[in-house]
């Protein structure tokens, strides 16, 4: 009796057992554990191409989530509906962005989010909206398609408008204007040669007029410390004898027989010759 009682109670063991190790491979198999979860909505404006169902969701770099479920927005088309399953205590605020990105090495697809700290206030849910959405921003890859197609029509414009201006005529004008350049370049260069010349004949002229200036000095210095004062006396004594013979010119006019008895001494009242 006590036999089978054993085999009863180890059988129940073993099948307790069995039943606990099955449950808890479909428990951490099926991701359950005992944080809380809250859902959001995210409307991607691009191909979400690399990403899929249970792709993680980092906030900063810090892993808070997955990807639960991807389909296209009925009313639009262009618009493709990710639910993300974040943790609660995540958080997320009316500034918070979702980015599409791609891991470098990986190849590795997931949901960035961030915050640009314009608005702090707790994300809600508006209107008839299941879930609070979160706004998104360009990712890298769409950011540099964009660029990359304005520099495309950039460079296609510009091509358009050198063709536009390098038409048959305008070529001719410029070869024209390339060619008169040509000539005046030419003429330039053989001025520049002249006067060069020029330039190194006045050189020397100046080297050789330099001892004649020195000399030119010497006699102007001269000239004003002795030719100059001498020049002065003599027109001083010329002055004198202009006034002498004035003198006399008029004497020989009121008395012309000075000429023949000589000056004659005149006498006043009462005096002897």
């Amino acid at each position: 009796m006590d036999t089978n009682v054993n085999y009863t109670i180890v059988g129940a063991f073993v099948i307790i057992l069995l039943s606990a190790i099955i449950l808890a491979i479909i428990w951490l198999s099926s991701g359950f554990s005992f944080e809380q979860y809250s859902t959001y909505m995210v409307y991607m404006q691009e191909s979400v191409s690399g990403l899929s169902i249970d792709s993680p969701v980092e906030f900063n770099g810090v892993n808070v989530g997955t990807v639960h479920s991807i389909e296209l927005n009925r009313q639009n088309p262009q618009l493709v509906e990710l639910l993300l399953s974040v943790k609660s205590n995540t958080p997320i605020t009316q500034g918070t962005v979702a980015t599409l990105t791609t891991r470098g090495v990986t190849g590795i697809t997931y949901i960035a989010l961030k915050d640009k700290s314009t608005d702090l206030r707790k994300l809600k849910r508006l209107g008839d909206e299941p879930y609070p959405i979160i706004k998104t921003a360009p990712s890298l890859f769409l950011r540099l398609d964009t660029a990359l197609s304005e520099v495309s029509t950039n460079l296609r414009l510009v091509t358009e408008s050198i063709q536009s201006v390098l038409d048959k005529e305008n070529l001719r004008s410029i070869k024209g204007t390339l060619h008169n350049l040509d000539h005046i370049t030419g003429v330039m260069a053989n001025n520049s040669q002249q006067i060069t010349k020029i330039l190194t004949n006045t050189a020397k002229a100046s080297e050789k007029m330099a001892p004649l200036l020195q000399s030119s000095t010497t006699a102007i210095r001269l000239l004003e410390t002795q030719t100059l004062p001498t020049a002065y006396r003599l027109l001083d004594n010329l002055d004198t004898m202009t006034q002498s013979f004035s003198e006399l010119s008029n004497e020989l006019k009121e008395n012309p027989s000075i000429l023949i008895r000589g000056s004659i001494k005149r006498t006043g009242p009462g005096e002897t010759q």
